[in-house]
């Protein structure tokens, strides 16, 4: 019996198990586009493979709000912003953008408040 044999494993078919393959690239290329579609000045980061995460891609808008997915490697990244048409940058040579910190810290901001009137606190 191995380590981890009494793990429940999802079935290929169930509602539940994540998409793999095609279903998954085609997920990821939708997600992207709708991004780009509703968004202006979109531009790529790929971010690299961790001990924790796999190589990423990063999209972020003019506004700062960015949207991120797995992606194979980092080739499959830049084919990829190559193809949805958006300027592609390495993460660990240009840093995240302010403009994307600025947002984070907008949106954090925005979340204490509304948990603040939830608590009846303001």
């Amino acid at each position: 019996m191995g380590l981890f044999s009494r793990r429940r494993r999802r079935s290929p078919g169930s509602e539940e198990a994540a998409p793999t393959g095609r279903a998954a690239q085609q997920a990821t290329v939708a997600h992207f586009r709708e991004f780009i579609d509703t968004r202006v000045g979109v531009e790529g980061y790929v971010e690299p493979q961790t001990n924790v995460t796999q190589t990423t891609l990063m999209l972020i808008a003019t506004t700062g709000e960015w949207t991120r997915r797995r992606v194979p490697d980092a080739r499959a990244a830049h084919e990829l912003a190559r193809g949805l048409g958006i300027p592609v940058y390495d993460v660990q040579r240009t840093g995240y953008p302010q403009r994307m910190r600025d947002w984070n810290s907008r949106q954090r901001i925005e979340r204490r408040r509304e948990n603040a009137r939830e608590a009846g606190l303001h």
